[in-house]
């Protein structure tokens, strides 16, 4: 089980300029740098968030689809005693959440479903039809499921055996919230202005604006 970026934005939440115009910037040395900058700075927005911001595409690996068994606990199709636990690397920037046969795509918000592929119990790689699943992009997460009376199919016992392409994000960098571009201006002028891991401090204790942080805290993927 696992999750990877097949396809990264084609464009940050904040441009070259808007960042060199925060930190008062005008000259072209430090281009480079500061681009660099900003990506870091993203990604670690987006992993505080928990979702992705400006347009892109993933790929979850899952070891089967989800079941719901008779004692209503969730387990994988092959084999059937198998669990496969609700939440899957938390820590990294990403929930994976099993709901019944519900499954919770990580990454909000979700814009579309782009396949869904499986191993068959032969062992032969199948592409499961649109047709056959609902997708609900209105949730967050969002959140694929099989269409009403019928289940997802049996799979082969085997690490990775389901293959879900999505694409997520709020769309173009314009579509992103303020806020989010706020926090990542102001961790770019953080990172610009110490270009060391160790700080020797000369004037007192430092500690981080209290308010910088509650920049994200509408944007926060919280799961109950």
């Amino acid at each position: 089980m696992g999750i990877r970026c097949i396809a990264q934005p084609a464009e940050e939440p904040v441009s070259l300029a808007e960042a060199k115009q925060h930190l008062r910037v005008d000259f072209p040395d430090d281009d480079a740098l500061i681009t660099s900058l900003i990506v870091a700075a993203r990604v670690a927005a987006e992993n505080i968030c928990r979702r992705a911001f400006v347009t892109q595409k993933w790929e979850l690996a899952l070891d089967g689809f989800p079941r719901q068994n008779f004692f209503g606990s969730l387990s994988a199709i092959a084999p059937v005693d198998a669990f496969i636990p609700n939440i899957i690397a938390a820590e990294m920037g990403y929930v994976v959440r099993f709901r019944g046969g519900k499954i919770e795509l990580p990454k909000p918000r979700l814009q579309s479903v782009d396949y869904i592929k499986y191993l068959d119990v032969g062992g032969v790689q199948q592409t499961l039809d649109p047709t056959q699943y609902l997708i609900d992009p209105m949730s967050e997460p969002g959140v694929i499921t099989p269409v009403i009376n019928t289940y997802w199919p049996v799979t082969q016992n085997v690490m990775n055996s389901v293959r879900i392409g999505f694409t997520t994000g709020y769309g173009d960098a314009v579509d992103v919230p303020e806020g989010i571009k706020s926090w990542i201006k102001l961790r770019v002028a953080t990172l610009y202005s110490n270009r060391e891991e160790v700080a020797v401090l000369n004037r007192g204790k430092v500690e981080m604006l209290p308010y910088v942080d509650s920049l994200l805290d509408p944007y926060l993927v919280v799961y109950l």
